[in-house]
């Protein structure tokens, strides 16, 4: 259940979030950016306002209002459907027991292993398909304890109202623009995990995998 909250979350999010970066498609280091600041890059898309040089002749409709809204409702959704999912896990072992590797584990050799499976479309054995292989279980862990936990701290150290009340949010990071671009950044990684993810999904066995998700049971091979 929570998988499939925050897939929704997660859209609302990148929706809202691509119209917000929109209205400023500049970004800065520090706590100071504006049109009279130099910025560190800028995405070469047209902005929503007139008021944003961008190299473009025409601006793009203004959707800024409503997509902060979505913005920040979904992701408190995203917030506490993870909290609900690291909670069980850690009440359920599932880190423990279905994520970190093995003792004496070699991790690489079997991660280019299953990348090599992949990569010749070889189909999951029957271990594989209830359990997550090396690589699935390296980038859960990142995506789990780093860029969501990144992407969320992020997020609330460019809020006026959370910052005065913990400072330190936003001076760890070096500034609110600081924290806006690398908010940025571990998005583009989110989304480039999203990717890989459906694309494992889709050479394992989309129907297969997809109902496994959806009804807790991953169906033996005499039953499929």
């Amino acid at each position: 259940m929570t998988h499939w909250v925050t897939v929704l979350a997660f859209f609302a999010l990148l929706v809202s979030g691509a119209e917000i970066v929109i209205s400023h498609p500049r970004f800065y280091l520090g706590e100071v950016g504006n049109v009279n600041t130099k910025p560190l890059f800028t995405i070469p898309i047209a902005s929503s306002r007139a008021t944003v040089p961008t190299g473009y002749g025409y601006v793009m409709p203004d959707q800024n209002g409503w997509s902060r809204s979505l913005h920040f409702e979904a992701a408190w959704v995203v917030l506490f459907a993870g909290l609900v999912y690291v909670l069980w896990g850690v009440w359920r072992h599932h880190f423990r027991r279905n994520l970190l590797p093995e003792p004496g584990e070699r991790i690489w050799p079997a991660a280019c292993k299953v990348m090599a499976k992949y990569l010749h479309r070889a189909p999951p054995d029957e271990a594989e398909e209830h359990s997550y292989n090396v690589l699935q279980r390296i980038a859960y862990l990142k995506v789990i304890f780093i860029l969501f936990p990144l992407v969320i701290w992020t997020g609330l150290a460019m809020s006026p109202s959370f910052t005065s009340a913990v400072p330190e949010s936003v001076i760890l990071l070096g500034g609110r623009q600081t924290a806006r671009t690398l908010h940025l950044l571990v998005t583009v990684l989110l989304v480039l995990f999203l990717v890989v993810h459906v694309t494992m999904i889709v050479l394992g066995g989309f129907w297969k995998r997809t109902r496994a998700m959806i009804t807790g049971r991953a169906a033996r091979r005499e039953d499929a």
